[in-house]
This record gives C-alpha cells, structure tokens and sequence, in this order.
C-alpha cells in the first residue's frame, strides 16, 4: 500500500495539469479507488483532492510571481478554464489572489511533495480479528451528520439523546446477530473521509438475513463478506478513534487486506457508567488485496 500511494503522488506530480483518473490508477496499481482514497486521507491527513489543488497552486505560484504571461495563460497551463476558476483555488491555498501575489510577491503557503513511509515503532500490537459474516441489516434510527475526526461528535450525541429510552430497549429486544448489543454505524461516508463532510449515521442493532425489520426504521443492507475487527479499551472516545486511525497506518500497510465499500460498525461491548471509558470492537468491511 505504501508503494501504490508513493506511485500516486508521482503521478500527479507529473500530471498537475490533467484531470486525474484515480479509479483507472488505483486499477493499475492492484488496488481500488476506494482503498487507495481512504489510506490517503488517513495517512496524509487531507483528501487527495485537496492534495492535488494545493500541489497546483504551489507550482502556479512560480510563473504568478515572476510575471510570466498573463493570468489566463497560467491558468490554462494549469488546468483551470478561466482566470475566475484558478484565482478561487489560489486564493483558498495562499490566502491571497493572483493578482495581489504578483503585486506584493506574496503571502504564499507551499505545498510540499509528500513521500510515504512504513515506520516500525515496536508499538502494543493491535488486536484484530477477521470473521466471514454472511449478509445481515442493521437497522435503527439513522440521520445525517458532519464528519469528525477527533472528540466527541456533538451531532451524533444530540441523535441518540432524541431517543427515547423506549427506542433503546426496542432495539437491544431486536438484536440477533453478530456484532451484538447497541451499534454506532456509519455509512455513506465521502471516499476522501474530509472533515465535514455527511455521513449517515445509524443507531442500531445487527438482524440476520431472515429476519424482517419493523418497518418504521432506517434500514442499512450489507452484502457477506469478510470484516477485519478490531478491539480498543481505554478513555473514550480517544481510544476508538486512535485505534480506528492506526488501522490506516500500522494495520492495512502490514497487511494482504484493503477496504470495500460498506458502513463502518463501531460494538460497545463494556463501558463506565458516564462512558468516560470504554471497550469496543471497530468493524471494517474488507477484501484480498
């Protein structure tokens, strides 16, 4: 994985005035559109596309300050249709427009070409297990909420505190099948996993094939297929989301599996009664890489 993302950056390197065909790329180098998205966002810390802008502004900035050619002309070489377009993505990388830069020689904010690299710490091994689920629907109550990486998201707390505790017995009396209990599930999530972007959230329960869901709840229906499961303890909800981070960095890089398409499952197996602390299983859909 760390060789395929390496070969992506020098692809865009090379092609900053292209559109970029990540799904013919990623088929090219034996992975998908969606593993190679993700791993890059997590392990680069912004999406691809975000990456791809700031890379073509650092380089436009060159020919801006010097005054090679007119405004337009720049544009074109790099991309952009008009003078319009390529100032809005200059200014949201420097701060400033084209036109200020080339009076003033700046401010300018570059973007380095980023190189990834598999650094073996010695760290705690994960604990992780895979498990061939047949296909099952999680079912509950869902909304759309705002991605966020780090801390509590207020969005999801305020969901469940909508809840009535009748709803949360409802759910938990439903229950039949593996993962068990209450799910945190999250689905439709941007390939680029960019902060802020919606999800859908679900709060719910896992049901088997055969079972038939009530139909006054959101349903979310998921194919068989192999989920790599891992297990975090500690404070909450920084442990889940450290141990949800290395899966990018130290899990899927040492390992023969990618991610496919499908809702991320969070199983709350133990926790302290103000949920300072917690033990849960992060379930991840995946596939052979």
């Amino acid at each position: 994985m760390i060789s395929a993302l390496n070969q992506l950056v020098d692809h865009v390197e090379r092609h900053l005035d292209e559109e970029l065909d990540v799904a013919r790329l990623a088929g090219a180098l034996g992975t998908t559109e969606y593993h190679l998205r993700r791993m890059f966002s997590s392990l680069a810390g912004m999406p691809l596309s975000e990456y791809v802008r700031r890379r073509r502004m650092t380089v436009a900035a060159g020919p801006v300050v010097r005054g090679e050619g007119d405004l337009l002309g720049i544009a074109v070489r790099h991309g952009y249709g008009s003078t319009e377009a390529f100032g809005r993505a200059f200014r949201a990388v420097h701060g400033a427009g084209p036109a200020d830069v080339r009076r003033d020689g700046g401010p300018l904010r570059t973007q380095p070409q980023l190189r990834f690299r598999l650094t073996v710490e010695g760290s705690t091994p994960m604990e992780t297990r895979l498990v061939d689920r047949a296909a099952l629907r999680l079912v509950g109550h869902a909304t759309r909420v705002p991605l966020i990486h780090e801390g509590v998201n207020p969005h999801i707390q305020e969901h469940i505190a909508s809840l009535p505790m009748e709803a949360h017995q409802r759910l938990k009396a439903l229950s039949d099948a593996e993962p068990p209990g209450l799910l945190q599930v999250c689905d439709d999530l941007d390939p680029d996993s960019a902060e802020g972007t919606e999800l859908t959230y679900l709060h719910g329960v896992a049901l088997g094939p055969d079972t038939p869901a009530p139909d006054d709840l959101d349903a979310v229906e998921v194919p068989a297929g192999m989920w790599a499961v891992f297990r975090s303890s500690g404070p909450h909800p920084e442990s889940l989301q450290t141990t949800w981070a290395a899966t990018a960095t130290d899990w899927f890089p040492s390992n023969p599996w990618r991610l496919r398409p499908g809702p991320s499952v969070v199983a709350v197996l133990d926790r302290a009664a103000d949920f300072s602390t917690a033990t849960c299983e992060l379930w991840l859909p995946v596939e052979p890489a």
